[in-house]
């Protein structure tokens, strides 16, 4: 029967020989070696790399192709910046982004070619109608081909970053930067080649193919190929919140997610069918509301994250692993700012990046928690949960301090305390070979000065059990 490992007996004690989790691990095969499947996976981005820019390069010409590339470029940081904005309650890996890009500018780039490709010719030697081909290569063949190859990322790294993936921004992110990279290769063809057009029939200016070219697909729509693929992203995200034993769900959502988003990306591509007209229609009654629903949506679901965060930390506040400010500070992207403003100009640039990483540490251990309570938790939850616990131990010098501060300059002025009670009880069980919960009971009162003027208190009481040894320790939760 497999066994978890006890907790520390302190909070300040290492973990044990194996790393968090402790025990022997049996040697990996050579393929499932890190270096093995990392190599592997550059190895093949930089072939499709390659072969992809000698192909648009045959398409566009050198000067087709450093136009393309020279107005490509213009709305990528703005797309980037933004999805990253979306992510700052919980910011994934850098690694995540690069490879997401990497992977729509290259290989869901040249699956798209070639596959466009191949299917028109043979519709066009099938029905022998060129133009019914690219009109149906367009509307269906397209959509389906180059939306499955940008959800092949999505899924990638839902499947093999499973811990970097919990809900449906981090789902939107991916999806959307992974279309912003496919977006930007094509992008480059279709500017590269209007502007060989323009050369081949001597036009230039305002009225050139290169400018409508560019007005519509980097000053109009910019946000179209993230759009459609968001709703792929969309799809995982909510999967993501699901436990791993609903398989159906798990796998149903994605490929409705994926359905939408081919949808979308037909009718867009449709539009031209549509009359002379048909292009502005779709665009002002579709796209425009469908881009702001989804704006609204991540906003939400972001503000409802930090609502997350300040519900679920305060048991870990009353078992001692955080201090009282925390919880707030920590709910609060604008004290999450002036934590590692702070502590950079306290303590340097790496302060700054540890207090960073104690707030990326600490709200993914609020999602786990929440997960948990929810009936959602997976089988390393303990683990899991132990292993973010040491993380935030290991940065609480600096974290602390710079919290506390950004919570004292962010903090409501009304007094708390005076007159008033409050009380709230969390409990949380979980089944396996230890059967363990925790229950927490906690009330405010005055006492504790918490900057501004005004009185903060806590009065704590706690139980909790964990088969050999208590989860959490007691001991001074203002100890650092």
């Amino acid at each position: 029967m497999a066994t978890f490992p006890p907790y520390p007996t302190h909070p300040s004690e290492p973990p044990g020989p194996g790393g968090p989790v402790g025990g022997m691990r049996r040697p990996a095969h050579w393929w499932r070696k890190k270096w093995v499947r990392y190599g592997a996976l550059i190895t093949l981005l930089a072939l499709s790399g390659l072969v992809i820019l000698a192909l648009v390069r045959e398409q566009t010409g050198t000067q087709g192709f450093l136009v393309g590339l020279g107005l490509a470029v213009l709305p990528v940081p703005l797309l980037i910046a933004t999805f990253r904005w979306l992510d700052r309650v919980e910011p994934g890996p850098w690694r995540n982004l690069v490879f997401s890009f990497a992977w729509g500018a290259c290989a869901a780039a040249l699956i798209a070619i070639i596959a466009n490709s191949f299917a028109t010719r043979w519709i066009a030697t099938a029905t022998a109608d060129p133009s019914s081909a690219d009109t149906l290569g367009a509307t269906v063949i397209a959509p389906v081909v180059e939306e499955t190859a940008k959800a092949a990322a999505v899924l990638l790294i839902f499947l093999f970053r499973r811990r970097d993936f919990t809900g449906i921004v981090d789902g939107v992110v991916i999806a959307g930067v992974t279309a912003t990279g496919f977006a930007f290769t094509e992008n480059i063809l279709y500017l590269g080649t209007a502007f060989g057009t323009d050369q081949l029939s001597g036009d230039s200016g305002l009225a050139s193919v290169t400018a409508a070219t560019f007005f519509v697909r980097v000053i109009m729509s910019p946000f179209a190929h993230p759009l459609f693929t968001v709703f792929t992203g969309i799809g995982f995200g909510i999967a993501a919140l699901s436990a791993d034993r609903h398989h159906v769900r798990r796998v149903l959502l994605p490929l409705s997610g994926l359905l939408l988003a081919m949808g979308m990306h037909a009718l867009w591509n449709g539009s031209s069918t549509f009359g002379e007209f048909g292009f502005f229609a779709v665009y002002a009654v579709f796209m425009v509301p469908a881009f702001g629903l989804l704006t609204w949506l991540v906003i939400w679901t972001r503000q409802r994250e930090l609502r997350t965060v300040r519900d679920e930390l305060p048991a870990y506040t009353a078992a001692g692993w955080l201090t009282p400010p925390e919880p707030y500070a920590l709910g609060n992207m604008k004290a999450r700012r002036l934590a590692r403003e702070y502590a950079g100009h306290q303590f340097g640039r790496e302060a700054a990046r540890s207090v960073a990483e104690y707030e990326a540490y600490a709200t993914s251990l609020a999602f786990l928690r929440h997960r948990g309570r929810r009936g959602r938790a997976n089988a390393d939850f303990v683990v899991r949960e132990r292993e973010l616990l040491f993380e935030l131990w290991r940065r609480r010098k600096i974290a602390r301090p710079s919290l506390a501060y950004a919570a004292r300059t962010t903090a409501p002025m009304p007094v708390y305390g005076s007159g008033y009670g409050y009380g709230h009880t969390l409990g949380y069980g979980y089944g396996g070979p230890y059967e363990h919960g925790h229950e927490y009971e906690y009330g405010y009162g005055r006492g504790y000065e918490y900057g501004h003027g005004h009185e903060y208190g806590h009065e704590y009481a706690s139980a909790h059990g964990y088969g050999p040894a208590a989860p959490y320790p007691s001991y001074n939760p203002y100890q650092t």
